[in-house]
């Protein structure tokens, strides 16, 4: 077993400055930052993505507390919220206790907010309820998710 405290999680980046320093180190986490930002997917995120089942999908944090945490969409209805019961649990004061919810229909999932105070949006755009496409950004409270289905479906959905 590894010690995780003497692995060094920065990046080096050269740059140029009058000093003569040539280096920037950026932690772990400003380079899943960045990689959200530019709409990156790590080689293990691919993974997940590639091992789904058809009918399940996979939402990824992008943004806001929890970055890179992966919930998995595989029952009927997933319930989110900050309440300690809900199926996705929230922990910020933007997210309601029951905030939305993510339902499963066939092979499509759709989103729908619960009556929450701040809102439920899916590509910027507040919504009551919403049909999820892949790669669909959904945000709630502070937390940007992106959504992923089945690679199985979204072939299966292309061919018809």
């Amino acid at each position: 077993m590894t010690n995780d405290a003497n692995i060094d999680h920065t990046t080096s980046i050269p740059v140029p400055t009058t000093t003569g320093d040539t280096t920037l180190s950026l932690t772990g986490e400003f380079a899943a930052q960045l990689a959200a930002l530019e709409g990156g997917v790590t080689s293990e995120e691919l993974e997940s993505i590639a091992a789904l089942p058809s009918g399940s999908a996979l939402l990824i944090v992008r943004r806001g507390p929890n970055l890179g945490a992966r919930f998995l969409l595989d029952t009927n209805v997933t319930t989110v919220g900050r309440h300690p019961n809900a199926d996705i649990f929230l922990d910020d004061v933007t997210v309601s206790r029951r905030h939305a919810e993510f339902s499963r229909h066939g092979h499509t999932f759709q989103v729908r907010d619960l009556g929450s105070l701040n809102g439920t949006y899916v590509e910027g755009v507040r919504v009551d309820d919403a049909l999820l496409d892949d790669g669909a950004e959904v945000q709630i409270g502070k937390f940007r998710l992106t959504f992923y289905p089945s690679r199985i479906d979204v072939v299966t959905a292309a061919s018809e």
